[in-house]
């Protein structure tokens, strides 16, 4: 399993309600697919750097979890379908760095 990062744009009229349903269902994509949930962090209502079909704000999710490519493209599909999100942009989350004390006892 691979460890993946995703930003969801959702529309700035979503109840919070909604905004949850949304999370809640990629939530559910990810542990139905026997990946891990790491982290939910909401950034809460920002100006978009350019309007996206004149909406000039939105409030932003970066959700963290791990899991495999079928997955994630499972949910690209049900974000791209879903109403109310505006964006999304999946990322692969770099490894962790090693230990300083390690690279040094490498060398």
């Amino acid at each position: 399993m691979q460890a993946y990062e995703v930003m969801v744009l959702i529309h700035p009229d979503a109840e919070d309600a909604r905004q949850e349903e949304i999370i809640a269902r990629v939530r559910e994509i990810v542990l139905g697919a026997n990946g891990t949930w790491d982290a939910v962090d909401q950034w809460g209502r920002r100006k978009l750097a350019y309007e996206i079909n004149h909406i000039a704000e939105a409030h932003y999710w970066v959700l963290t979890f791990s899991c495999d490519s079928a997955t994630v493209a499972e949910i690209t599909r049900v974000l791209k379908i879903t109403d109310g999100v505006i964006r999304h942009m999946v990322t692969l989350k770099p490894p962790p760095a090693p230990a300083p004390a390690a690279a040094a006892a490498k060398a």
